[in-house]
């Protein structure tokens, strides 16, 4: 049975947030409780899928990965052939971090991290082999204002 998150399950996922890594014994003092009921907590947490993972966020620029770029993608064709195709192509091509299926006039939105032009240009002509696109536009990230991987917990019920 799914349970709504109480001020106790959100102060533990925003402290998982920051830092997964986070002992148990800190994060139990940090929310008020003993050990065992917090891990419990965690445990539940993990069951009723709000905490999906835990990852170690690498920092780009020490693996030379200092240009990110935006990509919008147009197509022309909106069929499941077309769209399998280009799923594939993405998940295929590892430079490409983040997708996502838009409304409005852009169709698609990647995020592609790269060390340079050069290496960006050589994403763009294995995607294009891959799949017909008919209007793609790259923006180049000049600065980087905000990155945070924590959610808002505001919102959740």
């Amino acid at each position: 049975m799914k349970r709504k998150l109480d001020a106790t399950d959100r102060q533990i996922l925003a402290i998982l947030q920051r830092n997964a890594e986070t002992p148990l014994a800190e994060l139990a003092a940090a929310v008020h409780l003993s050990s065992t009921p917090c891990w419990r907590r965690i445990q539940r947490l993990r069951e009723q899928g709000f905490i999906t993972r835990q990852v170690a966020l690498v920092d780009a620029a020490k693996i030379n990965l200092g240009v990110t770029v935006f990509v919008s993608v147009r197509t022309s064709q909106h069929n499941q052939a077309w769209f399998e195709r280009f799923r594939d192509a993405v998940r295929d091509i590892p430079e490409i971090v983040e997708l996502y299926r838009m409304s409005g006039d852009v169709d698609y939105l990647m995020k592609i991290v790269v060390p340079d032009i050069a290496a960006y240009d050589r994403v763009y002509q294995r995607l294009i082999r891959s799949v017909d696109l008919s209007d793609v536009s790259s923006s180049f990230a000049m600065e980087e204002l905000k990155n945070t991987t924590a959610l808002p917990l505001d919102y959740a019920d």
